[in-house]
């Protein structure tokens, strides 16, 4: 299974618990683990299915450079984390 964590500054919005999915595509995983708090998904991706601009993703610890890049195939053991970014001054 791969392990797809949603981090308190978007949980704040909509709580999604820790979610355990089936190996695939980063993007198809991303969306399995919104079936447990579909209005989530809003705040994580855009109007063109990309990941939003202010939110990163994270594999076993690695940043995810391509926003639109969804497709790299997730391994069982992997790890997801999703957090919205910070910004400001």
């Amino acid at each position: 299974m791969v392990t797809v964590e949603f981090a308190p500054s978007l949980r704040r919005h909509v709580d999604c618990p820790l979610q355990h999915v089936s190996p695939q595509a980063l993007g198809e995983a991303l969306h399995a683990a919104l079936q447990a708090a579909p209005t989530l998904a809003p705040y994580v991706f855009d109007e063109q299915g990309a990941v939003r601009k202010h939110v990163a993703v994270f594999i076993n610890g690695s940043l995810l450079r391509k926003r639109d890049e969804l497709g790299q195939i997730l391994d069982a053991g992997d790890r997801v984390l999703v957090i919205q970014a910070l910004s400001g001054g």
